[in-house]
């Protein structure tokens, strides 16, 4: 995998944001001692990746390279 292509699909970025804001919701219930607020700041944490992954399996993460090949095609790419 590329470093230029990593993460820049609809899928990563829609991720990314809910889990920041998940531990944004944690991290400010640590300050306002909220135990029900840190859970459900994790809770949102997960559901981010839940979302990402989601979103990623219904094709709108990283598509696959067109230049990978089969087997049987880079033995009749050698042959050719």
């Amino acid at each position: 995998m590329s470093a230029a292509a990593h993460g820049h699909n609809a899928a990563a970025w829609t991720g990314v944001t809910i889990t920041f804001v998940g531990f944004a919701i944690a991290g400010v219930a640590m300050i306002l001692p909220s135990v029900l607020l840190v859970w459900a700041g994790l809770a949102v944490v997960l559901v981010g990746g839940v979302v990402g992954k989601a979103m990623s399996m219904a094709g709108m993460g990283k598509q696959p390279s067109p230049h990978v090949y089969t087997p049987e095609e880079q033995a009749a790419l050698v042959a050719a």
